[in-house]
């Protein structure tokens, strides 16, 4: 399923991916989610908490609305962090 199928707008997308080649911001980011897992990531609080946090780190406004499509997205994925093919398939969706 497309991201902007949840509303998210390429514009943002396209502006995320350009801050997350800055080393720093990466770094940070990465430090952010190690450790999550999948459990963490069906949980809406804890997404919400990870998107709100990373928002913060990339000076990235999001309303409150974009947060949700956001949130809503990534619990559909069911991304489990330690299943490489999950990986592989959300690179792809983002290259």
């Amino acid at each position: 399923m497309n991201y902007q199928q949840y509303g998210i707008s390429p514009q943002l997308v396209e502006r995320i991916k350009l801050k997350m080649k800055n080393p720093a911001i990466k770094e940070r980011i990465k430090d952010m989610i190690n450790g999550v897992s999948k459990q963490d990531l069906q949980n809406g609080a804890t997404v919400r908490r990870l998107v709100r946090n990373a928002s913060g780190v990339m000076n990235e406004k999001l309303t409150t609305t974009q947060e949700d499509q956001i949130v809503k997205f990534i619990i559909a994925q069911k991304i489990d962090p330690n299943n490489t093919f999950h990986l592989i398939r959300l690179w792809g969706m983002f290259r």
